[in-house]
């Protein structure tokens, strides 16, 4: 059981990196496609929207399923 939570784990930290990465800050994702944020605060909408909450969900998971890893463990 101990090698299926140090593969989730894995799989999780990899998710949750790589949505981290996608989020840069003050560019979004407009920024990416070669336009110009031009410094302004706009709210988040769409696909930087969905991205903000999934990587949300990833860190609680990953901090839910390290608690768990650490108990099992232990």
């Amino acid at each position: 059981m101990s090698t299926y939570l140090s593969i989730a784990l894995i799989i999780t930290s990899v998710a949750l990196i790589a949505s981290v990465i996608l989020q840069s800050k003050g560019v979004g994702l407009g920024g990416l496609s070669g336009g110009d944020s031009g410094g302004v605060y706009s709210q988040r909408r769409g696909v930087e929207k969905v991205l903000f909450l999934i990587t949300i969900g990833l860190s609680a998971f990953f901090i839910a399923l390290t608690i768990f890893t650490v108990i099992i463990a232990g």
